[in-house]
């Protein structure tokens, strides 16, 4: 089983439009559009920008969704897909891969998605925290015991989970779970608390969006991130693709069950190429795969 994998925000890295084909008319045409939606020179940001300004999540997101579908469309030969998954703004991508929307359609919404989150974080702050070496019920208990808002955010793989929260909530709970033993606790230089209930504003904002597109029954299961399960039904896509906002990005429970479902090679497509193979190397070291 071939599964298709998207990264999401921090696998973007200054000059990563070095690595597209620009000379194709289809690539310009793609940049084009992306101007045409976005209001600015994407293909500039993604060429020129240093990594401060790239990692603006008004300019991370399109710029990996862009980068990720061109890659894949330049892509000199690939194999039956079976699945495909994106984690958290790769989950855009891998709806887009799937025939889900088109190219516009997805870059629209992609556009929205990180405007929405963008005011969110400037209305409410927040932020997030790497927990290295505790299970998961460990830090899930020291969340709901913190006054304030903290929620495991990113189930990235065992051992390895992103809380999200208020400042201060963030704070007392990397001090309980350092005190219990985690190998590391990192402090994540982001500009807000994703997926955590901060997002509220913005999930209601992306909803109208979401609810307003078009989307069509998937060329294969697409594993959602709410619940790390294959869906084809468009209603639900959308359902869940608006959830996730909130919800925590279950990525470790998406590739246990893809491995668990027969996955056997793993593409990572776009991105720096390194954050989703090494998270899958996590669960199975003899898991096959490549980058596109």
């Amino acid at each position: 089983m071939n599964v298709l994998v998207f990264p999401g925000q921090g696998a973007q890295y200054p000059s990563m439009a070095s690595d597209l084909p620009l000379d194709r008319l289809e690539v310009e045409q793609a940049f084009s559009t992306a101007q045409d939606i976005l209001g600015y020179d994407l293909l500039a940001a993604m060429r020129d920008a240093d990594a401060d300004e790239l990692k603006q999540t008004h300019i991370a997101q399109p710029a990996l969704y862009v980068h990720s579908l061109i890659r894949l469309n330049a892509a000199e030969s690939l194999p039956s897909i079976d699945a495909v998954a994106g984690h958290s703004l790769g989950e855009f991508t891998a709806l887009a891969c799937a025939q889900v929307y088109d190219f516009a359609t997805g870059l629209k919404l992609v556009r929205d998605r990180s405007q929405a989150m963008k005011s969110a974080c400037d209305q409410v702050g927040g932020t997030m925290a790497a927990v290295l070496g505790l299970d998961d019920e460990i830090v899930e208990k020291v969340c709901e015991d913190i006054d304030g808002v903290v929620v495991a955010a990113n189930y990235n793989s065992p051992g390895q989970i992103v809380i999200s929260g208020e400042m201060d909530a963030i704070a007392s709970a990397s001090q309980v779970l350092s005190d219990k033993g985690a190998r590391k606790v990192v402090p994540l230089v982001v500009g807000g608390a994703f997926h955590s209930p901060l997002m509220e504003p913005a999930r209601k904002q992306l909803a109208e969006s979401i609810e307003a597109a078009d989307f069509k029954a998937p060329t294969c299961p697409v594993y959602q991130n709410v619940h790390g399960k294959p869906v084809t039904d468009p209603a639900e896509l959308k359902k869940n693709l608006i959830a996730q906002l909130t919800a925590p990005v279950r990525w470790s429970q998406s590739m246990q069950r893809m491995i668990a479902d027969g996955a056997d090679h793993i593409y990572e497509v776009g991105g720096n190429g390194k954050v989703l193979r090494g998270l899958f190397k996590r669960i199975d070291r003899n898991l096959s795969s490549d980058v596109i």
